[in-house]
């Protein structure tokens, strides 16, 4: 295994000249790799010396380039049955943000420098911090496949420091904010009586249930229990309309449901539309409703007759703000006679797959029992003590 100066002639006759490594890989095949400059060629040489020598190399020659490992990365999540939608989402990703950038370049040639070059490339081209991060989180996951099929000995993208960019997106998208992201209490009263029709039901769902959009609109008539006044979630439809399992094992659930919600789905139950699916919200043919008919037909005009508006539109844009507010209200419900329920409680109300999702979420909303008056009060009782 060596590096060696070499001098040819192109096809115009110029003489040109650049630095070889020559070695031989752990399978006994003879190797040469071409770089322009000699500082190039060593650290190239460093590299291959000890991935021959851990019998984990992969030469240039012989390796994949990124759209193609990327191809195969999505054959791999369609073999593990990921939903039509993460496909989708992923499927776009290679297309539309790493192939136009990195395709040509061979998996063995990918290096940390090229990756931090790939990221800087995507912002100057208008990406959200958050989006570059989807897309690196992307091209991560397309190295590991890679390296389970034996394409390459590493993977530079996990390799990289995240924690200071990650903070970065954190501060850059702030904490959600009760009046912005979440409706206030009296939003929520406001709102209530101008619920109508079919979405009345399915919007006091949301709001007191915290259910996801997904999860509503997958929800059954078998899944509701009157006596015991529940609601089990054990399924959701996705985009395309298509039934599945909740996002996550901790997504199926059962949550308490107030009389007032109980009350409104007996009376819906009578007038709903029946159909093979079971459905509780169905649209008019008894089948999956549209998740934007939800907002356009049914929370958007609820919201303008409340007077909940900004600039003469709807304030809140998605279901989720209703899932937001429903989390803010278990957590802290003083004021309307209520108690805040603990932290682990939530995280299972809201099917969140870990606690710290929940308090990454929503732990600015929980109340400070430690103030000043209490503060004072314990200090000045171990100074007595002493």
């Amino acid at each position: 295994m060596s590096v060696r100066k070499r001098t040819w002639k192109n096809a115009k006759g110029e003489t040109k000249e650049g630095w070889v490594v020559d070695y031989t890989d752990q399978r006994g095949k003879r190797c040469f790799e071409t770089f322009g400059r000699k500082k190039d060629a060593d650290a190239r040489h460093a590299v291959v010396k000890m991935e021959v020598r851990q019998g984990i190399h992969t030469p240039t020659s012989a390796s994949l380039t990124i759209a193609e490992a990327g191809e195969a990365w999505i054959k791999t999540c369609e073999g593990n049955g990921l939903e039509r939608t993460t496909i989708r989402d992923y499927s776009l990703t290679l297309k539309l943000h790493i192939a136009p950038y990195l395709g040509r370049v061979k998996l063995a040639q990918l290096s940390a420098p090229m990756v931090r070059q790939f990221e800087d490339k995507l912002r100057e081209d208008g990406r959200s911090p958050v989006m570059v991060r989807r897309i690196r989180t992307a091209l991560s996951m397309i190295v590991a496949d890679a390296m389970e099929r034996g394409h390459v000995s590493r993977n530079v993208v996990r390799e990289l420091r995240r924690g200071k960019e990650r903070k970065a997106d954190r501060r850059a998208k702030g904490k959600l904010k009760i009046g912005v992201d979440i409706p206030t209490p009296d939003e929520i009263r406001a709102l209530l009586p101008c619920l109508q029709g079919r979405w009345r039901p399915l919007l006091l769902t949301a709001i007191f249930c915290g259910l996801r959009g997904s999860e509503l609109r997958g929800l059954r008539w078998q899944d509701i229990d009157f006596d015991a006044k529940t609601v089990r979630v054990h399924q959701r439809a996705d985009r395309f309309h298509i039934i599945g399992r909740p996002k996550s094992e901790a997504g199926e659930r059962t949550v308490p449901v107030p009389p007032p919600v109980l009350n409104a789905l007996r009376e819906w139950k009578l007038a709903c539309p029946k159909g093979d699916l079971g459905l509780t919200f169905p649209n008019t043919w008894g089948n999956v409703e549209s998740h934007s008919n939800i907002i356009v037909r049914g929370f958007a005009p609820a919201q303008i007759r409340a007077g909940i508006m900004v600039e003469g539109k709807a304030k809140y844009t998605g279901l989720h703000s209703l899932r937001h507010f429903f989390a803010s209200w278990c957590i802290n419900r003083r004021q309307d006679g209520g108690l805040e329920l603990p932290a682990k409680v939530v995280q299972e109300r809201m099917g969140h797959a870990s606690i710290t999702l929940t308090m990454d979420c929503y732990g600015h909303l929980f109340l400070s029992h430690d103030d000043g008056d209490e503060l004072a009060t314990a200090a000045a009782h171990l100074f007595a003590v002493t």
